[in-house]
């Protein structure tokens, strides 16, 4: 848990720290759906080349990314092995009597597993690099054309970044609760699965009422400083679009146009 490093903002000074966070979430979105274009060995190392130059501009360390991925690093696993499995396409290069793989499944899930790592580092670097109030002013002013819709944008921009303001935190709660009981003799990795069920649930019913207590806390503090909505609010933060930003997108496009011409 204490490897996990969504959510966590690091101040910094890079050109990504820069960007207007505006254009890092059209960057995100747009790159997520970027991904799906890549669909050969060319494209996808297209798509790696180009994560590790916006991992190098973000002058995050690829270590502490790495890292990061370890608690996700069972569902990679998994859907590798899922594709190697299920895949039934392709030349044979192991055969026996219950287990068939094919070269096609494999390279499936070596793609996948890409596919999932760049998305994970794009993400990740978009909460690095951008602070929590940051965030909910670029997806509040990106959404306001549905305004006009009655829908309360500023609302639900702030229900987002608490959110992944909160990520971090309950981890770091829960790593305390988890030090706590087996400081108290739980013992919560070993044993059978049935009796690691038990185990959790003297964390779990802490976790809910530190989650609730800081909820509980964090709605007082906000009626106490006069918070009634984005109904009349100003900012004191200006949100300014530079050179870089259009930069920062023309260079996605581009990375778009030649994965589309490089595919397969």
């Amino acid at each position: 848990m204490e490897k996990m490093i969504f959510g966590r903002f690091l101040p910094g000074n890079s050109p990504v720290h820069k960007l207007d966070p505006r254009s890092k979430l059209i960057f995100v979105f747009a790159f997520i759906i970027i991904v799906f274009l890549a669909n050969n060995t060319v494209t996808y190392a297209m798509l790696l080349a180009f994560t590790l130059l916006v991992i190098l501009i973000s002058r995050i360390r690829l270590y502490f990314l790495i890292n990061g991925l370890k608690p996700v690093l069972f569902l990679m696993a998994f859907t590798f092995l899922l594709h190697i499995f299920m895949t039934k396409e392709g030349v044979p290069i192991f055969d026996s009597k219950y287990i068939t793989i094919y070269d096609e499944g494999i390279r499936r899930g070596v793609y996948i597993s890409i596919r999932f790592l760049v998305l994970v580092f794009i993400t990740s670097i978009l909460t690095l690099t951008t602070s929590p109030i940051s965030i909910t002013d670029g997806i509040e002013v990106l959404l306001n054309p549905l305004k006009a819709l009655k829908v309360p944008v500023h609302e639900l921009a702030l229900m987002m970044s608490i959110s992944l303001r909160f990520i971090p935190t309950l981890m770091d709660e829960t790593d305390k609760i988890m030090k706590a009981q087996m400081a108290r003799g739980s013992d919560l990795s070993s044993g059978p699965i049935k009796d690691r069920i038990k185990a959790v649930v003297p964390l779990l019913v802490p976790l809910f009422v530190s989650a609730f207590k800081r909820a509980e806390d964090l709605a007082t503090a906000m009626e106490v400083r006069g918070y009634r909505g984005g109904e009349g609010r100003t900012r004191y933060r200006r949100l300014k679009w530079d050179l870089g930003d259009t930069f920062a997108l023309v260079l996605l496009v581009a990375i778009g146009v030649l994965l589309f011409f490089y595919r397969s």
